[in-house]
């Protein structure tokens, strides 16, 4: 291989990638890379969070993390939550898509109301919702109750496992109209001639969602997948507007636990090797996933 000096010409266009791209990399170390570093080197420490003074414990946090056992049940209650919300999110999201792909005389108004809970602020949300489930004069219970359902009133937000059932019903509710827009956006590229050969072919309707439909959707549902499971799991006001972690710390999960030691507890140094611990699992559970649509060759 022959190698050439740059021309003038080719150093002032080199020059001007390298200054364009400079803001970007600025801003993406300012506000990842920085970040970062900072919870990790934080996380050597034992800090106490109002004066963020503190002393050097090496991987000290770490060790009581891991050794207390009280990552595991916490870790085991975010994926409860991740999984059971994200599960219902695609699954009201892809049905709601194709309900409203249909030539339906409410399609217009139906596709505005239902960014509602997705735009509504999660405060107001969970105020409605907290009303909705009180036990002592919340309007579920009144019709679970004038329906025969119950003779008492449920405790939806006060035991277990109503409180978790509750929290990720709220979740899916709050969060599947991302899962509409996105699956519906795909539905209105998926070339018709594909549906007409299906249905010479004799496909019924079940047919041609499974054979048509959920083959085009299978790219952007790895997208949904993989950014919806990032946001669930570290979900943080919902949760604890909802429940506080309680009962007791049922529903206390990871994003939780870190509010705790951070500001109740007043331990900067170990609510930041809980976020770090917190990503690392995160970057596991991801990297498996994407290795696994990959190994089968579906996406």
């Amino acid at each position: 291989m022959t190698s050439h000096a740059q021309t003038p010409l080719e150093r002032r266009y080199a020059m001007l990638g390298l200054a364009l791209i400079a803001p970007t990399v600025l801003i993406f170390c300012a506000v990842i890379v920085y970040p970062l570093i900072s919870a990790i080197y934080l996380s050597l420490f034992q800090i106490f969070t109002p004066t963020l003074q503190g002393e050097w414990v090496g991987l000290g946090n770490y060790a009581a993390i891991w050794g207390s056992g009280a990552f595991w049940p916490a870790l085991w209650t975010t994926l409860v939550w991740t999984v059971g919300t994200l599960t219902l999110q695609i699954v009201f999201g892809v049905a709601m898509a194709l309900v409203l792909h249909q030539n339906i005389w409410f399609r217009s108004l139906a596709r505005s109301l239902i960014l509602f809970p997705y735009f509504i602020s999660t405060v107001v949300a969970v105020l409605v919702w907290k009303w909705v489930m009180n036990d002592l004069y919340g309007i579920l219970n009144h019709l679970l109750i004038v329906a025969g359902v119950t003779n008492v009133p449920l405790d939806f937000l006060g035991s277990m496992p109503n409180a978790m059932v509750s929290v990720i019903l709220v979740g899916a509710w709050k969060y599947f109209p991302f899962v509409v827009i996105a699956v519906l956006a795909r539905l209105q590229t998926i070339p018709e001639p594909l549906y007409e050969a299906a249905r010479i072919d004799g496909a019924g309707p079940i047919a041609r969602f499974f054979d048509v439909t959920l083959p085009q959707l299978r790219e952007v549902l790895v997208v949904i997948v993989l950014l919806r499971a990032i946001w669930d799991f570290k979900e943080f006001d919902l949760i604890w507007l909802m429940t506080g972690g309680g009962p007791v710390n049922a529903t206390q999960t990871l994003p939780l636990v870190v509010y705790r030691e951070a500001f109740g507890l007043n331990q900067m140094g170990m609510a930041a090797a809980w976020a770090v611990s917190m990503m690392a699992v995160l970057l596991v559970f991801m990297v498996v996933y994407i290795r696994q649509t990959r190994a089968k060759g579906s996406f």
